[in-house]
């Protein structure tokens, strides 16, 4: 309770917006704008908490740590830090600014096509955890394992890779913003 009320105050003084939603995601009452990840500590802590529950089992439709499905972990992980997302890692794929390989960062989602490589539907969302120029290593809830990390460049997942997306700003591009 005590880390939720610090992040409100620290929200209220340096709070950065959703970045380029989408007009259905703008309409969704499910989204909450109020409150955001503010800082690179927050990024930290949210990456934090989501490492928390490695190992989590997978559950078709969870939302609880009674079982996560993807995108129910996904939403578990933002809402504790005030950002409530939609359930449904299409809906989730719907918001936010697509970003290149090269530019993603911590927190930034990653979506895939579902067991189908060959479908165009997004099936699948994870967080990304930590980006190399050697790899993309993202953390997420899968139906054989549970919560757990992997990486992009893994053969299933780099078949079925299909965007990524920013849906929160990045505290140090609005830091190079303000010195240009």
């Amino acid at each position: 309770m005590l880390k939720k009320i610090l992040l409100t105050l620290l929200c209220a003084g340096l709070s950065f917006p959703f970045l380029g939603q989408s007009t259905q995601a703008q309409t969704d009452s499910t989204v909450k704008k109020s409150k955001h990840l503010a800082s690179l500590a927050s990024v930290n802590n949210l990456l934090d908490f989501a490492s928390n529950h490695l190992h989590f089992r997978y559950r078709s439709g969870g939302t609880t740590k009674k079982g996560f499905d993807c995108s129910g972990f996904v939403r578990y992980c933002f809402n504790n830090f005030g950002l409530t997302l939609p359930h449904g890692s299409s809906a989730q794929s719907l918001l936010g600014d697509p970003v290149s390989r090269l530019e993603a960062l911590p927190c930034d989602l990653i979506f895939f096509k579902g067991h189908n490589s060959k479908s165009k539907r997004v099936g699948h969302v994870g967080i990304v955890t930590e980006v190399t120029d050697k790899y993309i290593k993202f953390i997420h809830s899968a139906w054989n394992g549970g919560v757990r990390y992997d990486y992009l460049d893994a053969d299933y997942y780099r078949k079925r890779f299909v965007t990524i997306k920013r849906i929160v700003a990045n505290p140090n591009e609005k830091q190079k913003a303000h010195a240009e």
